[in-house]
């Protein structure tokens, strides 16, 4: 600027003072930017190859690996006026964080309930899956359909494992009842049901339904905000009437009354989880060396006749028996079956998924982890985790009218464009992580989602808890099973 005048620093104090002082201040801002902006020493986590997908291999790991009692608490005396404090301590404690950017992590209560629901049918299984070949009444291998059940194990393994060792930074284990958002029951129900006597079995069901409705906070909710696994839809059946409040976690929402009795499940309430896959994972190296071997046009492996919504599958069969590059297999048990269900797959640019007993099948998560698009032709089918996927992204959905109409199956599957193709099976890949379940669990796989799903609930259970325990019962009319609508995706 013309005409203005400055200083001369020169004549201020001497050059040499003037760059010992600059060196000085550079160090200086050095450190406490140092101390301040960078970030804590990283936590160690678990490396890849300590990472299993194999129920056998990390139940064995499991079982083998020291197991101390958490330090829980046992409920306070006045528990319904300790959550309370807890609640308005975390809404009232600090005005600034009172409604933080981030979402708090979900707090899950884990019982530690007698061995005999527990671990004792941990070990029953594991030391009688390899001395067996049990079949069940339409001859599945009674040890391998506990495996597709398995989702009681992955998120009971994973929330007691210790901190250190776990990656899901969305779900924490609490120690105090008062401080817990969600109580987990860590009953094994289906080991149960299928590896004890019947009568024995049912005598267990009794024994953890009392254990389980004794406990003050199930008192409190009545349930509501207690998670109950009960995967199979045979599991905990002659005591479920008793837990209906409870948040199931469901392989499916069979409408027809066949499996659950109308009312006591529903979207709102409960969590569908995918089916454990009996396939290995095919990943994008296996999908990109398998793309020129996908000659296949449609292929099913399975049982062709089921009951209920399954009877569609003998009308597929009759439909698409003689069809050029299709095949449609009659499914066998055992290890064979598996090879055979998993290389029809990799060889097959579609999976038809067809409703069977239930609306659900395993088969459409086989068919995810092999890069082979389902078509799934079940009009009542609920799918996990879709408040937060987009099935239409690696899915065709044929009503069931469509599918059985002479030739229309064949010709809408060749109709379809190569860019289509190409595309659903490069997000098969990128999604198939959401169905692999592992130890230990990782970001975005099955047992995130769940978390993610039971914590989109917390509004709804609590507004349900705090109003039953204002409203005089049968003082008012309530929605109950009656008035519901059914869980039904069928196509106008």
């Amino acid at each position: 600027m013309a005409g203005k005048q400055f200083p001369s620093l020169a004549h201020a104090r001497p050059a040499s003072s003037r760059c010992l002082l600059a060196v000085g201040a550079l160090i200086l801002f050095s450190a406490v930017y140092f101390l301040l902006l960078s970030p804590s020493p990283p936590r160690t986590l678990p490396s890849p190859s300590t990472t299993t997908t194999s129920f056998v291999a990390s139940l064995d790991r499991f079982l083998d690996s020291p197991h101390r009692p958490a330090s829980s608490s046992a409920a306070p005396g006045d528990l319904d006026a300790a959550i309370r404090r807890e609640e308005e301590a975390r809404l009232y404690g600090d005005p600034g964080s009172a409604w933080p950017a981030a979402p708090a992590p979900l707090r899950v209560y884990v019982y530690e309930m007698p061995r005999k629901f527990t671990y004792d049918l941990l070990r029953l299984f594991r030391d009688s899956y390899r001395q067996t070949d049990n079949l069940t009444s339409n001859g599945s291998p009674v040890h391998r359909l506990i495996e597709q059940h398995s989702i009681d194990y992955w998120l009971w393994a994973d929330l007691i494992a210790p901190e250190s060792q776990r990656l899901l930074k969305n779900v924490i284990r609490v120690e105090r009842q008062e401080e817990a958002d969600i109580f987990y029951v860590p009953f094994f129900t289906t080991i149960s049901y299928f590896l004890l006597e019947k009568q024995e079995c049912k005598a267990l069901y009794r024994e953890a339904l009392k254990w389980i409705t004794d406990q003050p906070a199930w008192k409190r909710s009545e349930g509501r905000d207690h998670i109950i696994p009960v995967h199979h839809p045979w599991s905990f059946k002659s005591v479920r009437r008793f837990v209906k409040k409870a948040i199931w976690l469901l392989p499916d929402m069979d409408s027809t009354g066949n499996w659950y009795k109308p009312g006591q499940v529903y979207l709102e309430k409960d969590v569908i989880l995918p089916y454990v896959p009996n396939v290995d994972l095919c990943d994008y190296k296996c999908v990109s060396e398998t793309q020129s071997k996908r000659s296949t046009l449609l292929f099913f492996r399975g049982r062709l006749k089921r009951n209920a919504g399954g009877k569609i599958r003998s009308k597929l069969v009759t439909e698409l028996k003689d069809a050029e590059d299709i095949v449609i297999e009659e499914g066998t048990a055992g290890a064979e079956g598996k090879v055979a269900a998993q290389n029809g797959m990799r060889k097959s640019l579609f999976c038809l998924n067809p409703a069977g007993d239930t609306p659900s099948s395993a088969r459409l998560f086989d068919a995810i982890v092999s890069g082979c698009i389902p078509v799934i032709v079940s009009d009542e089918l609920e799918l996990p985790f879709e408040g937060i996927i987009d099935y239409s992204k690696i899915a065709l959905f044929v009503s069931s009218s469509d599918a059985v109409q002479p030739g229309w199956l064949v010709k809408y599957l060749r109709g379809i464009d190569a860019k289509i193709i190409k595309e659903l099976q490069s997000n098969l890949v990128k999604y198939s992580r959401h169905f692999i379940y592992s130890s230990p669990a990782q970001p975005l796989g099955p047992e995130d989602l769940t978390w993610r799903m039971i914590a989109g609930k917390l509004v709804s259970i609590k507004l349900h808890i705090q109003r039953s325990r204002r409203v005089v019962r049968e003082s008012r009319s309530s929605c109950t099973c009656e008035c519901r609508v059914g869980n039904n995706t069928r196509l106008l």
